[in-house]
């Protein structure tokens, strides 16, 4: 299948994807400073620059987004029909990378949590998820995942 964007306007449409301050790390971010939470953005010295550090709890929280990191069995990490070899190269590679850096951060004694795109994509799922985070940072809990979760009702 051909592309239906000429190769210039695709290239403007991919630069614009951004790596930092996401719709959902900033969501994520809101929900944990209202609930009194303080913490550094994007630390270069930390290993993998985690998206939100927590230095008094030496914890770190990354905020993938579905598609990009693989969020298995999530209905919005789909490949494209195009190129699908270039595109699941470089899903391996996020993937991989994203195992090596957890592995580098647990090794120097940094918790780390997972919050993917999904689980706070809704005002419902992002409170429940806010909530999961903080009870985690005040525990003794080396990692955490969360991802799509169902929400209950009140």
């Amino acid at each position: 299948m051909v592309d239906i964007v000429d190769a210039r306007t695709r290239s403007r449409m991919m630069s614009n994807i951004r790596g930092e301050d996401t719709k959902p790390e900033l969501a994520l971010r809101r929900a944990l400073h209202a609930r009194g939470f303080r913490f550094r953005l994007h630390v270069r010295d930390v290993p993998g620059r985690p998206d939100i550090v927590f230095p008094r709890y030496r914890a770190v929280v990354f905020v993938h987004g579905c598609f990009w990191h693989r969020h298995a069995g999530c209905r919005y990490a789909t490949v494209p029909k195009t190129r699908a070899d270039f595109w699941n190269k470089k899903f391996a590679a996020n993937v991989s990378r994203d195992a090596a850096v957890h592995e580098k951060l647990t090794s120097k004694g940094w918790r780390v949590a997972t919050v993917w795109e999904c689980a706070v994509r809704n005002p419902d799922a992002l409170t429940q998820t806010a909530e999961k985070v903080a009870i985690w940072l005040k525990s003794d809990e080396l990692g955490m995942e969360l991802g799509e979760l169902q929400v209950e009702p009140d």
